[in-house]
């Protein structure tokens, strides 16, 4: 008689586990700053004899304040003119990155990211338009989205960023409810958020997400439940509800919250689940572990042309392009080359001082990484994985991972997460929360990455 408890609840206490979010595979973690810049520099000139499509990513890491949640990488300053000094090395940056490129490379995608890219203002978002154009040629279809924190935006902003091409936005909207902002120090009125959206509407950008998490200080599953009805009210096209990561070890600013105003686990498992539950009943699909969107979205329609897509920014929508990142801290993925930009400010600038790429670390993927790596992007993004796409090509590493997590993968049918057939493994709807810990079984490195003392990951749910 079988007698293991599958409830939800009893299900996440068992697999609430420490475990990467798969932004990217292999995880940061892997990279080194142990490289030779000559081999690393002939790596990126193999770029020119081939034309690309390429996703442009662009730090801005400058914040007017401090969220105490937040575990981006950011310069807490009030002072405009370093937006100025800032732009001068991006041109420098992307003039070194545009002669690693084919000259028929085109761009199809572009994201502003923070920190907060509305720190600039508008004539510094109108220059950061004309360095991209200068050195980038840019496809008339070309999708650009910009992170937008409301309190730092005005109609002005969003004119400057709809004339340099901007037609997708994110706002960081976190919670609605008045108490939990004061404790993760973010005041935001939802009227602010409602202002930003109408002037992005006014301006014609079509795609609007909307960040949440759960799980913040003061929170309640009822207050959580008054957010969502405060945000699709507003009615963005798409959401992104992330589960707060409390790592203090990892992020400092995260010392300053109080630990005793933290929900309960019971109390942040009914915010999760009226989320997967109210969202589609108000229209938004649930895709992958954490984003919900209209039908109409274009991530919908990436789910069901199986172009969805994984990297450091979350769930994307065209999987082929090659992601060059410019700015401090900024991570580049390529087919087999990953680099990370310095994350020190004035070792940024002054590795472009001395005409150099800021790349501080690198990894080079294997052959098995990418086996690895394109099996857990199945995992994330369809929620499924077919044997016979890896049978004839990668039969060694599909074989080492089924015999090797024999145990791991009958636990997880057992528990109702996946379902196991002869032609390949499917996760069910109730294993679509534990999407992390079924993607863990595939990867190569998890237990050197646990067994390392410091190493701290979120958990998995």
């Amino acid at each position: 008689m079988n007698t293991r408890e599958n409830s939800l609840a009893a299900l996440i206490a068992r697999y609430n586990v420490p475990g990467p979010r798969y932004t990217s595979y292999p995880t940061a973690l892997q990279f080194t700053d142990r490289f030779s810049r000559t081999s690393f520099e002939g790596l990126l000139l193999e770029r020119v004899s081939r034309k690309r499509k390429l996703s442009l990513y662009f730090h801005i890491p400058f914040c007017f304040s401090l969220c105490w949640y937040c575990g981006c990488t950011k310069v807490i300053t009030r002072d405009q003119d370093r937006g100025d000094v800032y732009l001068d090395y991006l041109e420098k940056e992307a003039l070194l990155v545009s002669a690693t490129l084919h000259p028929d490379s085109v761009v199809e995608q572009i994201h502003f990211g923070g920190g907060t890219p509305t720190f600039l203002n508008p004539d510094q978002l109108k220059k950061l338009g004309g360095i991209i154009r200068r050195y980038f040629q840019l496809s008339d279809t070309a999708e650009f989205s910009v992170e937008i924190d409301p309190r730092r935006c005005t109609r002005d902003h969003i004119d400057a960023l709809a004339l340099i091409g901007m037609n997708r936005a994110s706002l960081g909207v976190q919670d609605t409810n008045e108490d939990v902002q004061k404790a993760i120090h973010r005041i935001q009125p939802l009227e602010q958020t409602a202002e930003v959206t109408g002037w992005l509407r006014d301006a014609g950008v079509t795609g609007i997400n909307y960040d949440l998490i759960y799980g913040l200080p003061r929170q309640t599953a009822d207050t959580f439940s008054q957010t969502i009805d405060d945000v699709v009210a507003l009615s963005p096209d798409r959401f992104a509800v992330y589960s707060y990561a409390h790592i203090p070890s990892v992020m400092p600013a995260q010392k300053l919250l109080n630990e005793n105003e933290f929900p309960s686990a019971d109390e942040k498992l009914n915010m999760l689940v009226h989320a997967i539950q109210s969202l589609p009943e108000m229209g938004y699909r649930f895709i992958g572990m954490d984003h919900f969107a209209l039908e109409t979205d274009e991530l919908s329609r990436a789910l069901d042309e199986g172009s969805l897509h994984r990297n450091f920014q979350g769930y994307s929508t065209k999987a082929e392009l090659e992601m060059i990142a410019l700015g401090m801290s900024g991570i580049s993925q390529g087919e087999a080359l990953y680099y990370q930009n310095e994350k020190d400010l004035g070792r940024y600038y002054k590795a472009l001082d001395e005409g150099l790429l800021p790349v501080a670390k690198v990894l080079r993927l294997s052959e098995e990484d990418k086996v690895r790596k394109e099996m857990i992007m199945d995992i994330m993004c369809r929620g499924e994985l077919i044997y016979d796409d890896y049978l004839n090509r990668s039969d060694k590493v599909l074989m080492s991972i089924m015999d090797g997590n024999r145990d791991a993968f009958e636990e997880l049918s057992r528990d109702g997460l996946i379902l196991q057939t002869g032609e390949r493994i499917l996760v069910t709807d109730r294993g679509r929360l534990f999407l992390r810990n079924v993607a863990m079984l595939f990867d190569g490195y998890i237990h050197s990455d646990m067994s390392q003392s410091g190493i701290r990951y979120s958990k998995t749910v």
